[in-house]
C-alpha cells in the first residue's frame, strides 16, 4: 500500500503526552543548551553546560520527576507514532540516568569538558544563522562560563582510566590552538571595538583556563589516573536497552558480530583474489590505496561523484531524494581541520535562517612534506571516496537529514538512535554496490568490505573490551589482524571504544535493516519495492528498529 497517515496510527492527539514533551525538550536543552543551538533553538545561544555537583543532581532528579510523569500516562489512548516517542523518549531518558548515576563519565573523562568548551562555540562559529555580531555576543557569554567548566571538571573527575587522560591531553594543543586563532578569524567582520575587545578578554580568559587545565591534567590527574574504562556487562546491557531498544544476551551480540566478521573475511578473500589472485589481501589493500586523485581534483572528485550518485539512485529507483539541492562541497574550515577528514554539516531541524548543508573535506596541508602528503591522499583513495559520499551523502547521512523535515513529530526530530542514523548510512554503502553501482568493479566492492570490516572489529571490541574480555591493547591488535586496519586506526579505533563502548551501532543497526528489509519482502511478495521500502522506512524517523519495525510490519518480532 502507498503510505497514508493511516501507517502512523490514528492521528488521534495526545495533548497531555504533547505538552509533557514540550515540557522535557524545554527542561533537556536548559541542561544542554549546545544541543538547543545545534536544533535551531537560538534563545539558547548565551548558555553553556553547568557540569557542577548541583547542576548534574537537578538534571537527575528533573529526568526522575519526567519519567515519573510520562509513566503516569495512558499508553494505550496513544497513537501509534506517539506511543513509539514514548518508547523512545523514556528510553533516553533513562539512558541519560544511567550516565549521570552509573557509568558516570562526568567523573571519569577529562576531554569530554574541553569537548563541550569548543564545540559550544563551534556551533555558533559554524553557521550564520544571525549576523557575525550577534552570533559574537553569544561566543562571549559563553566563552564567560567556560572557566566555571573547568573549576568543575577538576572537582568532579576522580581516578579517570589512564587513557582518557592521555587522550585529553593528546586534544588540548588543536582547543588551544582553536580559541587562539580560528575563533577571532571567524568573527572577522565585526568592527564595533567595545564588542571586539570584550571578545578579546573573554576568548584570552578562555586561552589560559585551558592552559592551565592543560597543566592540571599533566601535573596532577595523569599520575593519579588509575581507574578502570570498563563499564560492565551489567550497565552495557542496559544502555543498549535504552539507545537501541536492544535487548539480546552479550553473548548471542558476540556470536552475531563474529559471524558477520568471518563473513566479511572470506569475502574480502574472494574479492582481492579477483583483483590479483598472485598477490596477498594486504598487497591487494596497498595497491588500492594509491589509486587517489591529486590533491587539487579531491573536492572536484567529490562533487562528481555525488553527481554520479544521484543519477544511479533516480536510474534505479532506490529512494525518493527530498530536495533536489545538494550540499555544498567545500573544504573543512580551518576550525575544523584537527576534528575531521570529511563530514557532513546539516542544520538542525528547526533552524530556518542558515539552512545550507556542507559537506567538508579536509585536504591535505601544502606545507606538508610530499611523504606525508602522499599518505593523506591514501585515505582518500578511489574506494574510500565512494564508500564516503554514499555514507556521509547520499543515499546516507544527508539524505536521512533530508527525510527529517518530514518526521512525524516533534521527537523525531529532535533526538535520533544511532544505530538508525548509522546503520542506515553503512548499509547504504553495501546496498548501492548490490544494487549495482561500479558496475561490479572488485575494487570498490573491496573498500566496501574493509569499511565492513573496521565496523565489525568496533562490534566485536567494545563488547570485550567492556566485559573484560579483551584488553586495550588486544583489541588493537584484534583490529590490525581480524579487522584488515592498519596500525594507526586500529590505535584510534581501540582508544575510541574505551569511552564509546556501544559503537557497535553500526553493524546492529545495518544487520537490524537487512533482516526488516527482508521480512518486509517476504509479506509484500510480488508487491515488494526497494524503493517503496527505503521511503517508508525515512517516514518512520531515525528511532530505534523496534519502533520502525511495529510501524512498517504490525508485529514485535525480533530485529536481529
Amino acid at each position: 500500500m502507498l503510505w497514508t497517515q493511516a501507517s502512523f496510527g490514528s492521528p488521534a492527539p495526545s495533548p497531555a503526552f504533547d505538552k509533557l514533551v514540550d515540557d522535557f525538550f524545554d527542561f533537556h536543552f536548559t541542561h544542554h543548551p549546545t544541543e538547543g543551538t545545534a536544533a535551531g533553538f537560538h534563545q539558547y545561544d548565551a548558555k553553556l553546560e553547568d557540569l557542577s555537583t548541583v547542576s548534574l543532581q537537578a538534571e537527575a532528579a528533573g529526568l526522575k520527576q519526567f519519567l515519573q510523569k510520562f509513566q503516569a500516562l495512558d499508553k494505550s489512548q496513544f497513537s501509534a507514532t506517539a506511543a513509539g516517542d514514548f518508547d523512545f523518549l523514556t528510553g533516553a531518558i533513562q539512558s541519560r540516568l544511567l550516565d549521570l548515576e552509573n557509568i558516570q563519565m562526568w567523573r571519569k573523562d577529562p576531554d569530554s569538558y574541553t569537548g563541550i568548551a569548543s564545540n559550544s562555540v563551534f556551533v555558533i562559529m559554524r553557521r550564520n544563522f544571525a549576523p557575525q555580531a550577534e552570533r559574537l555576543r553569544s561566543v562571549i557569554a559563553r566563552e564567560k562560563a567556560i572557566p566555571a567548566l573547568f573549576a568543575a571538571a577538576r572537582h568532579n573527575l576522580q581516578d579517570p582510566p589512564r587513557v582518557y587522560t592521555e587522550v585529553a591531553l593528546q586534544q588540548l594543543p588543536d582547543v588551544i590552538a582553536f580559541f587562539r586563532k580560528d575563533v577571532p578569524a571567524a568573527f572577522s567582520e565585526v568592527k564595533d571595538p567595545q564588542l571586539l575587545a570584550e571578545f578579546k578578554a573573554s576568548n584570552n580568559a578562555v586561552v589560559v583556563a585551558l592552559q592551565k587545565y592543560e597543566d592540571f591534567l599533566e601535573d596532577d590527574l595523569l599520575p593519579i589516573s588509575h581507574g578502570d574504562f570498563r563499564i560492565g556487562e551489567e550497565n552495557f546491557r542496559k544502555k543498549l536497552l535504552y539507545d537501541e531498544m536492544v535487548d539480546i544476551p552479550l553473548d548471542k551480540l558476540l556470536a552475531i558480530g563474529y559471524a558477520d566478521l568471518h563473513r566479511n573475511q572470506q569475502r574480502l578473500k574472494e574479492v582481492a583474489a579477483q583483483i590479483d589472485p598472485k598477490r596477498s589481501v594486504q598487497q591487494v589493500l596497498a595497491g588500492l590505496q594509491k589509486d587517489h586523485p591529486a590533491p587539487g581534483k579531491l573536492l572536484q572528485t567529490f562533487r562528481d561523484t555525488l553527481g554520479s550518485l544521484t543519477q544511479f539512485i533516480a536510474q534505479k529507483d532506490i529512494v525518493t531524494i527530498p530536495s533536489q539541492v545538494p550540499p555544498i562541497v567545500e573544504e573543512t574550515p580551518p576550525f575544523e581541520r584537527a576534528l575531521t577528514t570529511a563530514s557532513m554539516d546539516t542544520p538542525g531541524a528547526y533552524e530556518t535562517k542558515a539552512t545550507e548543508a556542507l559537506f567538508n573535506v579536509t585536504l591535505p596541508d601544502p606545507r606538508w612534506k610530499p611523504a606525508k602528503i602522499e599518505e593523506w591522499m591514501q585515505s582518500f583513495n578511489r574506494g574510500t571516496i565512494i564508500s564516503t559520499a554514499i555514507h556521509e551523502v547520499y543515499p546516507g547521512h544527508y539524505l536521512q537529514f533530508l527525510w527529517v523535515q518530514e518526521a512525524p513529530s516533534k521527537t523525531r526530530k529532535l533526538f535520533y538512535c544511532t544505530s538508525n542514523a548509522e546503520g542506515w548510512a553503512h548499509y547504504t554503502e553495501q546496498m548501492m554496490l548490490d544494487e549495482g553501482y561500479g558496475n561490479g568493479d572488485p575494487k570498490l566492492r573491496l573498500g566496501q568490505i574493509i569499511d565492513a570490516l573496521l565496523r565489525d572489529a568496533r562490534f566485536i571490541a567494545g563488547i570485550e573490551m567492556h566485559t573484560g574480555k579483551k584488553t586495550l591493547e588486544q583489541a588493537r591488535e584484534f583490529f590490525i589482524q581480524q579487522g584488515y586496519q592498519v596500525a594507526p586506526v586500529a590505535e584510534e579505533e581501540s582508544r575510541r571504544g574505551t569511552s564509546d563502548p556501544t559503537y557497535l551501532y553500526y553493524t546492529l543497526g545495518k544487520l537490524q535493516i537487512l533482516k526488516l528489509r527482508e521480512d518486509y519482502r517476504r509479506k509484500r511478495g510480488d508487491a515488494f519495492s526497494l524503493h517503496q521500502f527505503h521511503d517508508e522506512f525515512m517516514r518512520q524517523g531515525s528511532v530505534p528498529m523496534s519502533i520502525i519495525r511495529k510501524a512498517m510490519l504490525g508485529d514485535d518480532g525480533p530485529t536481529l
